[in-house]
């Protein structure tokens, strides 16, 4: 595995495959892998002919500089991870090298309405950092294709807003959310969780599951309500617990039982914030 600090060498490296005719993938993370991460380089390993992984922690996405500060950092672990799962190129850069003329003052995009609801509500800002990152590294990378987790929901329909847009030449793959033996989804914030937090978080999925029994066409609110009242009774604070379109995050209070739903929690266990989802319907 050949690791790149500098913009310059990477992309050096880069030109010179596809100049071999090399098909490229690309697989984005902020490091303290998990094997959902694992998964997603193993698809791009099967569909592409080198797989890039960067790791590198967005300060202009957090929206609480505390949450910044605590994120964990485990390059040595995440390189042997890399290694072990043949990752073909590491991206390994500073802030600087991702915004040589520092955080403030960057592009501003307009992301309409998924930027107003759900996490767009609850970290405001939060997207316009995700989109300041990513649209630095798929230009960087120039790959073809990209590989994302649908664990990350909003982020997803953002980061393929922001390829329409701006007519980046990468082609967005999402992925099944990838679970613990118990139904909780991999993330690398479960590694802040205490033992006792641990077993209490596996309650989101369970509540998304219920949802997930309990819908029918009609009004959707005792099902939100009930949602809620069960994770407030576990010990979380809730941020929502909604339901809304699939393919446009329109929420929706009542359901006409055709159109494609989706149920979407974010939740405090302690002081971390846990976010999942559910698809409730089957889409094309």
């Amino acid at each position: 595995m050949l690791i790149f600090h500098t913009v310059h060498q990477l992309q050096n490296y880069l030109r010179h495959q596809k100049q071999k005719g090399l098909i490229t993938g690309f697989v984005p993370t902020m490091g303290a892998l998990h094997q959902g991460h694992l998964s997603l380089l193993e698809d791009s390993k099967k569909a592409t002919d080198l797989t890039i992984c960067s790791i590198f922690v967005n300060p202009t996405q957090f929206n609480d500089p505390k949450d910044f500060e605590k994120y964990p950092v485990t390059i040595s672990i995440d390189v042997e991870l890399l290694l072990k799962a043949g990752v073909d190129v590491l991206f390994l850069p500073s802030v600087k090298e991702i915004y040589p003329n520092g955080t403030v003052n960057q592009p501003h995009y307009d992301l309409g309405f998924l930027e107003t609801v759900l996490e767009g509500k609850y970290r405001p800002g939060h997207f316009q950092g995700v989109c300041q990152v990513m649209h630095r590294l798929l230009t960087i990378a120039d790959a073809h294709h990209l590989f994302m987790g649908q664990k990350d929901y909003q982020q997803c329909m953002v980061i393929n807003h922001l390829i329409e847009t701006q007519k980046i030449p990468t082609k967005l793959h999402i992925a099944p959310t990838l679970r613990e033996s118990d139904g909780l989804a991999m993330s690398s914030r479960n590694m802040r969780l205490t033992k006792e937090d641990r077993q209490t978080a596996v309650a989101i999925s369970q509540t998304l599951t219920q949802m997930k029994m309990q819908l029918q066409p009609g009004s959707l609110q005792k099902i939100k309500d009930d949602a809620t009242a069960f994770l407030t009774s576990k010990g979380f604070r809730v941020d929502y617990t909604e339901i809304a379109h699939a393919d446009t995050l329109a929420l929706v209070n009542n359901w006409n039982g055709t159109d494609p739903v989706v149920a979407l929690i974010a939740a405090y266990i302690g002081e971390i914030r846990l976010i999942d989802n559910m698809l409730l319907t089957k889409t094309d």
